[in-house]
């Protein structure tokens, strides 16, 4: 996340402005349509209020065409409209052209304050004036205060209790033409403040319904029914029987395909509203339709509600009827109709059902089910893998997605599921290979399922594509190659190496020999990487990429390294150790030429910091261990021991060394803490790699204290693993084995022998190669960036130099503002979304001048935080900070983000200023009279105290 001082944007706003100046309406335009741009560029409440005002003033005087260009502005920065700071003077330029004579401009006016209506909901004359055009002969303003009225019932609860009777008379009143009740009734959706009001405007539309039977009215009446029951969260089970009701029993497709999509609509946002009967007359409704096209639609809605607690809902008996068998129910039945139906989306629908009914209910007579839904899945991407056509692709996205989840929630069916994988890669598109690819990838990720007799199939299949020659070739190279990587637990052979590096030369495409180094990079193939790395050196353009990948070859060298390590062979392990270090500082050293002022590669270099520093601790641990050899403890050091009161002092020089190394790993635990605080953009898998570097260093430090300095206050029970804790990666399963093989030695020589013995410092040593010997996963955010999410903090006062102070007296206090901005990249919110804003401040007095005071150490020092919640990805918030210590303060404003779970990220940025405090004059005044008034009299002493002699 980056930050710091709001940049100069005076060139861009004068330009603008001067433009809004120009006699031409062509420039005038278009510096209006300009101003959005600059709103996203420097965002905050300077800029903004005065660039809206100067459009205030443009929609004031200019014609309508300017008029409809400025509503347009507003409506695109809605987001921006409330760090306005003047909002009436604003209002009063916009509102004084409702008095116009021109229809049209009272439209746009009307349009306006309807944009604006977030920011005014409470302005009674803006009421007053869209009650009034409700009225109007001009179609076009009653259209724009429909519109108006829309907006302010959705902010303000008065307008929406003043305006519901007159809405309510429009619509039932003859006089009003069929067309204008159309776009009446959605406003009623905004009747939601209150359960009067929301009773009152159903009550309404429930006459609507009968009263106007035309398809058109009962369309927009039902979707406001449906909209409205689902702000107002009451009404939900009788819209939901509404809506099917209508779907039974009225012949009209419209209307049925209307109440399908807003079942659908309450299906996503309230499942747990709908109840046993309600999934039963949709099954019913879905079972006897003889239109394809509705028996979709029926069953997407019925596909939302079984991945939701509705299903079990479904399926629980109903008190004082006997329990059923699964294949007796309906849902069942249409779903396992449906799986081999023509229609692809049907039946994609049906195996999804099946799916999420045998993932989600474990009940024994619903686990014939699973078979069902394997042969539909299997039927369906034999289907589907023969096609290249989008829709088919999209079938078969739906297919992979349920194999994933149906494999992860019953892992004996893998097996079988793998199999069908493999067999169909062969005969099916390129498309299909690389969804089918990635598929194979997730569930190998999961399960160890990819046996090595299955990599012949595979390897085969790498070399048929290589001679392909369609434009899907590259993508496939890499999901092939991916899944081959994943396959393959052990090191890759020199025969499937020679194979891929073969068939990627006579692709001759870089980025698609990056992408592979960098999945194996991720899979812990690094020898592998480490050569691919090497020969793309010379194929890059920018220094900065070559820094790059010669830092990533020889990180991959680095780890290639440590695959070497044997158990019980320490010196072998030390060399290796030492190799791995010379590689990775020749790695930091490239990595930190390769980064660049907009690209920083901060996670990158803190990472791999840590790794050099973690592999130093662990051959320091190493050497300690074999200082026991090396120096053992003196013949005396029982009696010093029993002298000193210290037991550890039986053990020598040994004890304090493996104290200082416990330490250290503490101390790396902490740093890894660190790092993954200050990652809020990073994937789970890169977070889940950092969590298990830190639980590493934790863990020697346990087994150091348990097994050599306090082995018996030691407790395992808070170290112990969680069993059948699920994981995510091939990486994770193998640490969080060794995991539990150190811990479990440990325990095991912790009860047995007293330390310390070289059994001690041997189980030490072959923890350090055992955690070693797994390969290091450099995770997807060490490469690539899905997510990305930055604040600009701005303070005011601020000074024109940063380097000089803000001065102010020492008996004021200094109202520090600090505003904000959130800044998001292509993919907003992806892992996770900003809660709230920490905002710390705090002061150092850095030089003091005058005479020193005794203060309370209250008042020498600032320290403050508030929380703020970010809205339209703005928030400020005010600081009142004391300088009663004359002298220069540093005062450093810090912002940390708090994600939707509560967890608090150290993201940043951090901004710093410098404030003087003076002494106020009246002090000053006083002090300089006591001065003077002091040197007489110590002058009349002195000529008293001489003249005594």
């Amino acid at each position: 996340m980056g930050g710091g001082p709001v940049p100069s944007f005076g060139s861009q706003r004068l330009g603008a402005l001067f433009c809004l100046r120009s006699g031409k309406l062509g420039e005038q335009c278009e510096a209006v349509v300009r101003f959005p741009r600059l709103f996203q560029k420097y965002p905050f409440p300077i800029l903004i209020n005065s660039a809206f005002l100067k459009l205030a003033d443009v929609f004031r005087v200019g014609n309508n065409f300017l008029r409809l260009c400025v509503l347009k502005v507003t409506q695109q920065s809605e987001k921006h409209l409330e760090k306005i700071l003047n909002v009436d003077e604003f209002v009063k330029r916009v509102f004084s052209v409702i008095h116009s004579n021109d229809p049209v401009a009272r439209a746009i006016t009307l349009r306006m304050l309807g944009s604006m209506a977030s920011i005014i909901p409470e302005r009674k004359n803006a009421h007053h004036s869209i009650r009034q055009s409700l009225d109007s002969h001009d179609n076009v303003e009653v259209e724009a205060a429909i519109f108006a009225a829309a907006n302010f019932s959705a902010q303000s609860k008065d307008f929406a209790a003043g305006i519901c009777n007159k809405i309510s008379e429009m619509i039932q009143g003859l006089a009003t033409p069929v067309d204008l009740k159309l776009k009446l009734i959605p406003i009623l959706q905004h009747m939601h403040h209150d359960a009067s009001l929301a009773s009152s405007s159903r009550q309404l539309l429930q006459q609507l319904v009968t009263s106007y039977p035309s398809t058109k009215m009962v369309i927009v009446t039902l979707h406001t029914f449906t909209l409205l029951a689902a702000s107002s969260l009451v009404d939900i089970p009788k819209q939901i029987q509404l809506l099917l009701q209508y779907l039974k029993n009225d012949p009209r497709k419209a209307v049925k395909r209307l109440a399908i999509q807003d079942l659908k609509l309450l299906a996503n946002k309230t499942p747990h509203t709908w109840s046993r009967e309600n999934i039963q007359a949709l099954c019913e409704s879905a079972l006897h339709t003889p239109y394809d096209s509705l028996k979709l639609g029926m069953l997407s809605v019925l596909s939302a509600l079984s991945g939701t607690i509705a299903i079990k809902q479904y399926f629980s008996s109903a008190p004082g009827t006997a329990a059923t068998t699964a294949r007796s129910f309906d849902l069942v039945k249409l779903a396992q109709e449906c799986c081999y139906h023509n229609n692809r989306g049907i039946a994609a629908h049906g195996v999804r059902i099946l799916t999420n009914i045998s993932a989600s209910c474990q009940e024994k007579d619903l686990l014939p089910l699973e078979q069902d839904a394997v042969f539909g899945l299997e039927s369906l991407l034999v289907l589907c893998s023969q096609d290249d056509s989008p829709g088919a692709q999209a079938t078969l996205k739906i297919t992979l997605t349920c194999m994933v989840k149906l494999v992860k929630c019953r892992p004996h069916l893998s097996q079988s599921v793998v199999e069908s994988l493999l067999t169909q890669l062969h005969s099916a598109q390129d498309a299909a290979r690389i969804l089918m690819c990635h598929c194979l990838a997730a569930i190998a990720m999961q399960l160890p399922v990819l046996a090595d007799g299955m990599l012949g199939d595979l390897m085969d299949l790498y070399k048929l594509i290589g001679r392909s020659t369609t434009d899907k070739k590259q993508e496939l190279l890499v999901s092939l190659a991916t899944v081959i990587f994943v396959s393959s637990q052990k090191a890759l052979s020199s025969e499937i190496k020679t194979v891929i590096k073969q068939q990627l030369e006579n692709a001759s495409n870089g980025w698609t020999a990056y992408r592979i180094a960098r999945q194996a990079s991720r899979m812990g193939n690094h020898d592998m990487a480490r050569e691919l790395y090497q020969s793309l050196l010379t194929q890059v353009a920018s220094e900065h990429f070559y820094f790059w990948l010669n830092s990533l070859k020889e990180f991959s060298h680095a780890e290639q390294c440590l695959t070497g390590l044997q158990e019980d062979n320490y010196s072998s392990a030390l060399s290796c150790i030492a190799e791995a270090l010379k590689s990775y500082h020749k790695g930091i050293a490239s990595l930190t030429a390769a980064s660049t002022p907009l690209n920083p590669l901060s996670f990158q270099c803190g990472f791999v910091k840590l790794r050099i520093d973690l592999l130093q601790a662990f051959s320091q641990l190493i050497c300690t261990c074999n200082s026991l050899k090396t120096s053992p403890p003196p013949a005396i050091a029982t009696t010093i021991a029993m002298t000193s009161g210290n037991d550890l002092q039986r053990c020598g020089r040994i004890s304090n060394q493996m104290k200082h190394s416990m330490e250290e790993f503490r101390n790396l635990a902490t740093r890894y803490g660190d790092l993954y605080q200050s990652s809020f953009d990073a994937d789970s898998a890169t977070l889940r790699n950092v969590e298990l570097q830190q639980q590493s260093c934790l863990l020697i430090s346990h087994a150091i204290e348990a097994l050599i300095l306090d082995p018996e206050s030691a407790s395992f029970q808070e170290y112990s693993s969680n069993g059948t804790a699920h994981v995510e990666s091939e990486y994770e399963r193998r640490m969080m084995s060794v995991f539990n093989h150190v811990l479990e030695e440990v325990e095991s020589l912790n009860r047995k022998y007293a330390p310390v013995s070289y059994l001690h410092t041997a189980c030490l040593c072959n923890a350090v190669i055992a955690l070693l010997k797994v390969p290091l996963s450099f995770q997807r955010y060490f490469f690539q960036k899905l997510q990305s999410t930055s604040i600009k903090l701005a303070l005011s006062p601020s000074p024109r130099n940063p380097a000089e102070p803000i001065a102010v007296q020492n008996n004021q206090q200094l109202a520090l503002k600090v505003e904000g901005v959130v800044q998001h990249g292509s993919k907003p919110g992806l892992f996770r979304k900003i809660q709230s804003v920490c905002l710390n401040v705090s002061s150092v007095l850095q030089s003091k001048s005058g005479q020193d005071y005794k203060i309370p150490i209250d008042n020498m020092t600032n320290e403050m935080e508030q929380r703020v919640e970010p809205h339209n990805d703005y928030f400020s918030t005010q600081f009142l900070l004391n300088f009663v210590i004359l002298g220069t303060h540093n005062i450093t404003v810090e912002s940390s983000v708090i994600d939707s779970n509560g967890i608090v990220w150290k993201t940043g940025p951090k901004t710093t200023i410098f404030v003087k405090s003076l002494e106020d004059p009246y002090s000053q005044q006083v002090r300089l009279q006591q001065q003077q008034g002091q040197l007489p009299s110590q002058q009349q002493q002195q000529r008293t105290a001489y003249s005594r002699f």
